[in-house]
């Protein structure tokens, strides 16, 4: 998360969003301060699929008419992949009105000192933790 660099606000993993009585969860969600927009990041284990984009687009759409203040800059989606195809990402990005990202992950566990190593979830581990956060409950509740 270093990379994003400063000035971003982390607001939350599996930050909960209501629209038409369902709820969606976003992986991780930020805000920039000084640039005022939101950032959905979207993670995604394994390749590319041109359905995370509708995905992460719907995201997006529902920041800036739920959340988003009349003043704040349109909020950017990037979606993170363990690996994706070129080709397939320029086709799904080409008509794409929404300020969208893909790019890939690498893994680390190879690059950790071994001392580490086993000290760190596996990228599967981490998926399913991921998958199976409560949902953060509201500051009103």
């Amino acid at each position: 998360m270093l990379e994003l660099g400063v000035g971003f606000s982390f607001l939350g993993s599996q930050h909960k969003v209501t629209l038409a009585g369902e709820d969606f969860y976003i992986d991780l969600l930020f805000f920039h301060v000084k640039h005022r927009f939101y950032l959905v990041l979207e993670l995604k284990v394994g390749k590319f699929k041109p359905e995370y984009l509708g995905k992460l687009s719907f995201y997006l759409t529902a920041i800036d008419k739920e959340i988003k203040l009349a003043d704040d800059n349109p909020t950017i989606g990037l979606l993170l992949c363990q690996s994706s195809n070129k080709l397939m990402v320029e086709y799904c990005l080409s008509d794409m009105r929404k300020p969208i990202g893909v790019s890939e992950y690498k893994a680390t566990a190879g690059a950790l000192p071994h001392e580490l190593e086993n000290v760190l979830p596996t990228q599967e581990q981490f998926q399913h933790l991921m998958d199976t956060l409560p949902p953060q409950k509201e500051e009103d509740e």
